[in-house]
């Protein structure tokens, strides 16, 4: 399995609206895509500008697939002047 982990720090005046299009972009990537198959948004309860993403894909050919779909390629043009930081890891699940 391909995981990905995104932490993302927002803007303060953006994150209502950030936060409402990751988590459209999240349901889309885990109810049309098959090779996603978990993809979780955490937001820190003390601080709603600090969002945690959690992915994982079948493998990387899945998660590459991903990026090409429609859902992702409107959070990501809309999502960029919301961002003040992103910093994201591609790691290999061996367990379970």
């Amino acid at each position: 399995m391909y995981v990905v982990i995104v932490d993302f720090k927002l803007k303060p005046e953006h994150a209502a609206a950030f936060h409402a299009s990751i988590t459209a972009n999240a349901r889309a990537s885990v109810a049309d895509e098959p090779g996603c198959r978990q993809f979780d948004v955490c937001v820190d309860p003390k601080d709603r500008t600090s969002i945690f993403l959690y992915e994982i894909y079948d493998d990387r050919a899945a998660f590459e697939a991903h990026l090409k779909t429609p859902h992702f390629a409107v959070f990501d043009k809309e999502s960029v002047p919301w961002v003040a930081n992103k910093t994201a890891r591609m790691l290999e699940r061996i367990c379970p």
